[in-house]
């Protein structure tokens, strides 16, 4: 059976050792993952120098390429991220742009790097717009070339205009727990499957090569 490793980037705008919601989700998400086996790391993505760009390395003391090597070493990464203004953070925005500069890493067969990898996501806010960000995000993650499982999100809201969070609102395991649950389960599954069974390679004829141009 394929050794599976996960990585959750935390997309909190907090710098530890600030408390954060989602990194409390995504370690719930870790969690479960390790009763299907799978063992795993989280990183706080503010915590690293992480900047702005569309490539594997900015440079100048760039935090992303050390938090690309763990992504590259594990079969499943999890964006926790909280809402804010019913968007994904700006820390996750960041991350998924980072992300795009896989379209141009390929293996020896021309398979993105990524192929093979699940990604799956986690959301907390004290506000609606739960689902709008699991659809950006797996978009996304589908778009740069991960699979998405069934079932591959889990996220928990307050009510609108409150202040608890998530963090303080005790365990949710009829809800957020069953949807975290199913997330771990799907997600070993299907990295499992896609280790022993790869995609194929891309058919060469059709293919587009190169990175796409930049929009901005």
């Amino acid at each position: 059976m394929a050794n599976i490793r996960a990585l959750v980037l935390n997309c909190t705008l907090k710098r530890s050792p600030a408390p954060s919601s989602s990194e409390t989700l995504g370690r719930e998400v870790l969690d479960a993952l390790a009763e299907q086996g799978v063992a795993g790391d989280l990183v706080r993505v503010v915590d690293h120098d992480v900047r702005f760009g569309v490539s594997t390395d900015e440079g100048d003391g760039d935090g992303w390429p050390d938090i690309r090597a763990k992504l590259l070493a594990a079969r499943i990464l999890v964006i926790a991220t909280p809402i804010w203004l019913g968007q994904p953070s700006s820390v996750c925005k960041m991350v998924l742009e980072r992300l795009d500069a896989e379209l141009s890493e390929t293996d020896e067969q021309g398979r993105l790097l990524t192929y093979g990898k699940v990604g799956a996501v986690a959301v907390v806010g004290n506000e609606d717009g739960a689902h709008h960000t699991i659809g950006q995000v797996q978009q996304a993650l589908n778009e740069v070339g991960f699979t998405c499982p069934a079932a591959g999100a889990t996220y928990w809201v307050g009510e609108a205009l409150h202040k608890t969070d998530y963090r303080d609102a005790g365990p949710k395991p009829d809800t957020t727990g069953r949807t975290t649950s199913a997330l771990a389960l799907n997600s070993a599954h299907l990295a499992r499957l896609l280790a022993e069974q790869p995609y194929p390679p891309p058919d060469t004829r059709h293919a587009a090569t190169g990175p796409r141009p930049e929009s901005g």
